[in-house]
């Protein structure tokens, strides 16, 4: 029946893409999604339906009980669970035939034989590779998600939104998911290649490649350089030489391109919303990507303002301060003004269909999870309701959303430390996402946890450290039941007086009410850092006392105001500063006042001069106002192009 050794095979590339929406590939191979029947054209005659057999094999040691192997005939209906094939038409010369796979067949490249088996010995002949995907469209697929709009968004777009600043001030800014750019294909499958679960076992690895959990555990791991050189080098010291800082990043093209130039050693820097970023690119790749990262998982980034790192797991975030009110290194825990992590959208089989949905992975090397540095997929579902003992990591997220944070002085002297006061509705705030087919933000808050402060809030949290044996284990550091129940005489907060952006003096008014019926005298101790984004301090910028007497019920206003000049030298490319009060009340309990500050960077004003067209050149102006009274030498304007496939247009 088959004409060659190595028949001519067409692959109907043009109607395949269009059907399995993959249309935008620039890549010459077949690539079409799992659950989904596509057609192929090859040389033969006779009667195939009687003595044809289709081999599908991918990964390096195809197997039909790993289920990287099937092997098929022509059969009169395509089947849902198993590998098929149908008839389509036949010719003197040709036979068409449709293929399909099932819904949950593994992911990756697969290479394609037909053998004539009425002869029973004759050689399969290789009719080529195609790729299979991940099929979000599918209701069969773990990864279907219902939501046409939402599947255009989150698996097709190639452009996003991602948010950051403070809770107080939310900023955003784009970033070039990158999946035109050339050269992924290679990239991204030695990515693969450098995974710890196939370097120890290649042909386990490729067979577990079906389940998009395992796939979302083994890329959290590879987006970081910790355990296996992967593809980026955390820093948050502010000091990015010998690398670029993760300000300076706009897409993920670039750092993906450079880790292959360097031979693939770790890119340098990354910080959380660049491995967030890298990890949404790898999860939904759909151009120049045929094997496993071109997953077609639906992904988006998320941003948590206030986001707690628990890093003893108890569920509380401490923070200390010395007498002067500066934040100091005591405890591993800390409150990131925010963080930015993935949610992926997928079935939970192991957990039950009460926690699929969208999963949290976080690219982000923080702690160990399973002995290296990854984390989850945690149910989203699972988060809310405080069902922290389920698989994976749900503990670490629960605490970056719900933790307790407690805030104690410390003295250096005696190494006595005292509990200013807790809180229960500092974490998790504005947890947000990018709005689908707008550049608007979404809030999310509610789909991870309950309305702060409310009693199934509380109850939740309770339910959270019961199932993680916290409620009776005994903590030497823990608070007294009376260090909490004390009550401040005095409440504060700064408000700010001006505008929030770099080149400007910075005007704050620090708020301070006696809260009780008789005069109180407060003596203010006021320091001011710059910091980067983790609210690691880096550069002291201030550093005030004042005294006040409040008569009873009294609020006064105190300005504050921090000059450029002060400032300038201190701010890191994060722009951030911290400004913090630590209030001694005479005959009362300390209270700490903060203000975590972002301040803008001055706008660019870009304009397309004249009519643009496809393949001609365009001037753009660019317009930039200097807002300091100095010379600014050495400037450098970062421009990203874009780059689209003839097919885009």
């Amino acid at each position: 029946f088959i004409a060659a050794t190595q028949p001519s095979t067409n692959w109907h590339l043009k109607e395949n893409a269009r059907d399995h929406r993959t249309s935008k590939f620039s890549s010459k191979e077949l690539i079409v999604r799992r659950g989904q029947a596509f057609t192929v054209t090859f040389n033969g005659t006779g009667q195939p339906e009687q003595n044809l057999t289709f081999i599908a094999e991918t990964g390096p040691k195809p197997s039909k009980l790993a289920k990287t192997q099937a092997t098929f005939g022509i059969s009169s209906t395509m089947s849902t669970e198993s590998w098929s094939a149908i008839l389509q038409s036949t010719s003197s010369n040709s036979v068409s035939i449709s293929i399909s796979s099932p819904p949950n067949a593994v992911i990756g490249r697969y290479k394609l034989s037909v053998q004539t088996t009425s002869s029973g010995s004759s050689s399969p002949a290789i009719l080529g590779t195609f790729v299979l995907l991940f099929n979000p469209w599918s209701s069969g697929d773990d990864v279907f998600l219902p939501n046409t709009a939402e599947c255009e968004e989150y698996v097709l777009e190639e452009f996003g939104i991602i948010f950051a600043g403070t809770k107080n001030h939310i900023n955003s800014f784009g970033w070039n998911f990158g999946q035109f750019q050339g050269d992924i294909l290679n990239i991204c499958l030695s990515m693969l290649d450098r995974s710890l679960n196939y370097r120890q076992d290649p042909a386990t690895d490729v067979s577990h490649r079906n389940d998009p959990k395992y796939l979302g555990r083994v890329l959290s791991a590879m987006v970081n350089a910790n355990d296996d050189q992967g593809v980026l080098l955390g820093n948050w010291s502010g000091n990015y030489e010998g690398g670029k800082s993760p300000n300076s990043w706009t897409g993920s093209g670039e750092i993906l391109q450079n880790w292959k130039k360097s031979g693939f050693k770790p890119v340098r820097y990354g910080q959380c919303w660049v491995f967030a970023a890298v990890l949404t690119t790898v999860c939904y790749m759909k151009l120049h990507i045929p094997e496993i990262l071109c997953l077609g998982i639906p992904t988006r980034t998320i941003t948590n303002f206030s986001s707690a790192h628990d890093a003893d797991g108890n569920l509380r975030v401490d923070e200390f301060y010395d007498a002067s009110g500066n934040h100091l290194d005591r405890s591993a825990d800390s409150i990131w003004n925010f963080h930015v992590w993935n949610e992926s959208w997928f079935s939970r089989s192991d957990l039950g269909p009460s926690y699929s949905g969208w999963q949290v992975l976080d690219a982000t090397p923080q702690e160990e999870s399973g002995g290296i540095y990854q984390c989850g997929p945690a149910s989203r579902n699972a988060i809310k309701e405080g069902d922290v003992d389920l698989d994976y990591d749900c503990p670490f997220v629960f605490a970056e959303v719900n933790a307790d944070c407690m805030y104690w002085n410390y003295e250096a002297t005696t190494g006595k430390k005292t509990l200013m006061f807790s809180k229960s509705t500092v974490i998790g705030q504005f947890i947000s996402t990018k709005a689908v087919g707008r550049d608007d933000r979404v809030d999310v808050t509610t789909d991870y946890k309950y309305e702060e402060g409310s009693t199934k809030e509380r109850d939740v949290f309770k339910k959270a450290r019961k199932k993680l044996g916290l409620e009776d284990k005994f903590d030497p550091t823990a608070p007294t039941p009376q260090e909490i129940d004390q009550k401040p005489d005095i409440s504060g907060r700064f408000k700010v007086a001006g505008p929030l952006e770099v080149g400007k003096d910075l005007s704050l008014i620090l708020v301070l009410e006696n809260l009780q019926s008789d005069a109180k005298t407060v003596h203010v101790n006021m320091t001011a850092w710059s910091t980067v984004y983790t609210r690691r301090p880096v550069h002291e910028i201030r550093k005030d006392s004042i005294s006040a007497t409040l008569s009873p019920k009294e609020e006064i206003q105190l300005p504050i105001k921090i000059l450029y000049t002060e400032y300038q030298q201190q701010l890191t490319t994060d722009n951030m500063i911290q400004v913090t009060a630590l209030c001694h009340v005479e005959g009362g309990i300390q209270v700490l006042v903060q203000r975590d500050i972002t301040l803008d960077n001055p706008a660019i004003d870009i304009q397309v001069l004249g009519e643009a067209k496809v393949n001609k050149e365009v001037d753009v102006e660019v317009i930039f106002t200097n807002p300091i009274d100095m010379e600014l030498m050495n400037c450098v304007l970062q421009v990203q192009v874009q780059e689209m496939p003839s097919s885009c247009y």
